[in-house]
């Protein structure tokens, strides 16, 4: 594993503001879960949205830096399991960094 400030993940940050991030209402952490009150809005009662991934331009709150160059997530140890499932070099991360511009993980 590189270490985390050579990660790819650290100078890209696309994914952060190229998807609506939706997840269950347990994930908050006045729920029991994890990710900060504040950081997301309901979108029913089931479920939860990041703020900033429904805005254009799309920025979730918690992104830190900018995309391509220096990045980072504000709650990491904190985000919510759709944020933990994208992988790097998935399929989801290509597609976000292709939205903003950059090149393939594996160019």
């Amino acid at each position: 594993m590189p270490e985390a400030s050579s990660h790819a993940c650290m100078s890209c940050g696309a994914c952060c503001c190229a998807y609506r991030v939706d997840f269950s209402v347990h994930e908050m952490e006045d729920l029991g879960g994890t990710v900060p009150a504040g950081l997301a809005v309901e979108v029913s009662g089931a479920t939860m949205r990041m703020r900033g991934t429904d805005h254009v331009p799309m920025r979730c709150a918690a992104f830190q830096g900018r995309v391509g160059e220096r990045a980072s997530c504000g709650i990491y140890e904190w985000r919510p399991n759709p944020c933990r499932e994208l992988e790097p070099g998935s399929q989801g991360c290509e597609r976000a960094r292709a939205r903003h511009g950059l090149p393939p993980l594996d160019a």
